[in-house]
């Protein structure tokens, strides 16, 4: 069975609520009942699934009493919560590289826990504090992964490998999510991440909001599609206008809703179908009142771009799609 625009998957990321409340208490320790308050928000804007983005709530931080609670309460509500986006905690930050291991096999624990089909990673770090002075804080460069350094490299392979064979034990899919000036930052670099990985149940979270929007010349968008669709599993989808000056060397992004930015996802989806894509989908939105957006972001997905029956032809993926489980020796192979 082949998802259809009826039936597909599609998250609501929570990237517009805070950690913490006006008295500074941090949602990990907040009532149960503030929990529900965000879900049934999320619900009633016409969202079935949320993505538990964990600048948000952390759930690799709760202790299995409350993962139960936020299940029920999650339950309660009437809302599916399929996926955990764990960012900004990169395995191969200098001084924190295993801190954040550490968090990132909870947080697949937590998954397993919740019954999440996916945990999404990346490699990005904290935002600085220029960035935090700007309005967009990607108009101004933020962390790089050293460029050509071949053990940096093999310690992100190795360790987010890590991570994709434990999350295959409790069948959970690891996506990893692009982001400008890691080792995720462009398309050949993703593939060729995923590639080295070498695990069916690690793919791709094809982000590409997160690079057409910086103020710099920029990857083509259908190049990147074509590129990095045959190894998503999960797809973080947000879009953003955009105007080059090239003789000026003048760039300028600012998010709009999907139909109206830079990528045409009417196009990137038959892609998508074509190379076997069958993965969740979560609609984001910075500024304003995102929810809302994200909300007509997945109106405008179901009504103009996700098949409308199931007789269309599906291309085969490079990577698991859906809880297809890798065998114990496609496990053992890498």
């Amino acid at each position: 069975m082949v998802y259809t625009a009826d039936n597909w998957p599609i998250t609501a990321a929570l990237l517009q609520f805070p950690a913490t409340d006006a008295a500074g208490v941090h949602v990990n320790d907040a009532d149960a009942s503030a929990w529900a308050a965000v879900l049934a928000e999320v619900k009633e804007a016409g969202f079935a699934n949320a993505d538990l983005t964990d600048s948000w709530v952390r759930p690799g931080d709760l202790g299995k009493t409350r993962l139960a609670e936020f299940k029920q309460a999650a339950e309660e509500v009437g809302i599916g919560i399929p996926v955990i986006s764990a960012i900004r905690r990169s395995v191969i930050e200098e001084g924190s590289w295993e801190a954040n291991l550490a968090y990132s096999h909870r947080t697949i624990d937590a998954a397993a826990e919740l019954g999440c089909e996916v945990v999404s990673f990346g490699l990005h770090q904290a935002i600085t504090a220029e960035q935090q002075k700007q309005l967009w804080f990607w108009t101004v460069e933020g962390y790089k992964d050293p460029a050509g350094d071949k053990e940096a490299w093999n310690n992100a392979v190795t360790r987010l490998r890590e991570l994709g064979r434990h999350a295959a034990e409790v069948g959970v899919l690891l996506s990893l999510e692009m982001y400008e000036d890691t080792y995720l930052g462009t398309a050949d670099s993703s593939v060729r991440l995923v590639q080295d990985i070498g695990l069916p149940n690690v793919g791709l979270n094809p982000d590409l909001g997160n690079l057409i929007r910086l103020h710099r010349p920029i990857e083509d968008w259908r190049e990147m599609v074509a590129k990095t669709l045959p190894y998503s599993n999960y797809w973080h989808m947000k879009n953003y206008i955009r105007d080059e000056d090239l003789a000026r060397d003048t760039y300028v992004t600012m998010p709009a809703p999907m139909e109206s930015g830079l990528i045409n996802y009417r196009e990137a989806f038959k892609v998508a179908l074509s190379v076997g894509f069958q993965g969740i989908l979560c609609t984001e939105h910075y500024g304003g009142d995102g929810l809302s957006v994200t909300a007509s972001n997945q109106d405008y997905l179901r009504r103009h771009v996700l098949p409308k029956t199931d007789g269309y032809t599906l291309g085969s993926s490079q990577v698991a799609q859906g809880r297809q489980q890798p065998t114990a020796a496609e496990l053992t192979s890498v």
